[in-house]
C-alpha cells in the first residue's frame, strides 16, 4: 500500500529493474485493472503522478489476510490476570458467531461458558482487530481482565502456566 502511493511505483513496476520483471507489462496491467473493476484500488492520475489506494472494500480484503495471520503474543512471564472474552451475537448473525467463535479456538482462547471464552495474555489489540473485522459492537463483544476465575490451577494446567 505505501509503495503504491509513491509516484514512481508504476514507472518502476513497468520498468525492467525490477522483481517483476519476469511478468509481462499486460499481465500487471490486467492484474491492477481486475482491482480497480473489484472496487479493491482506486487509481488517480494527479499532477502527472498515478495514486493507487485501496478502498473500504479493498481494505476488508486485506483485513482477511491481516486476521488470518495475527497471533497472541505471549509473555517471558504471566501477570496473572484472565481475559474472559464475552459475546452476544444476534441469532440472525449466526454466521458472524460461529466464524468468531472459530477465530477464537485458532487464537488459542477456551470456552470457559458458553459465550464466555479465557485467555491467559493480553489481547486487547487482537480482539479489536476481530471486532472491526466483523463488524461487531461493543455491547455485543467485550473483554474483561480479571484476577480471579475460580478453580485457577486447573486452567492454568490447561494454559500451561506457571505462576
Amino acid at each position: 500500500m505505501i509503495a503504491a502511493t509513491s509516484p514512481y511505483f508504476i514507472r518502476n513496476l513497468l520498468s525492467g529493474n525490477n522483481r517483476f520483471k519476469r511478468y509481462p507489462k499486460r499481465t500487471i496491467s490486467t492484474a491492477f485493472d481486475r482491482l480497480r473493476r473489484s472496487g479493491a484500488i482506486s487509481i488517480e492520475l494527479r499532477n502527472k503522478q498515478i495514486y493507487i489506494s485501496l478502498t473500504q472494500e479493498g481494505k476488508k480484503k486485506a483485513g482477511i489476510f491481516q486476521i488470518n495471520d495475527f497471533k497472541i503474543k505471549i509473555p517471558r512471564q504471566w501477570d496473572e490476570r484472565w481475559r474472559l472474552l464475552t459475546f452476544d451475537i444476534a441469532h440472525k448473525r449466526k454466521i458472524l458467531r460461529e466464524a468468531l467463535r472459530g477465530k477464537l479456538k485458532q487464537l488459542g482462547f477456551r470456552q470457559f461458558q458458553k459465550s464466555i471464552w479465557l485467555h491467559p495474555f493480553d489481547c486487547k489489540v487482537e480482539i479489536r482487530l476481530l471486532k472491526g473485522f466483523f463488524g461487531l459492537t461493543d455491547k455485543e463483544v467485550q473483554l474483561v481482565v480479571a484476577e480471579d476465575i475460580g478453580d485457577e490451577k486447573e486452567w492454568e494446567r490447561i494454559f500451561k502456566l506457571s505462576s
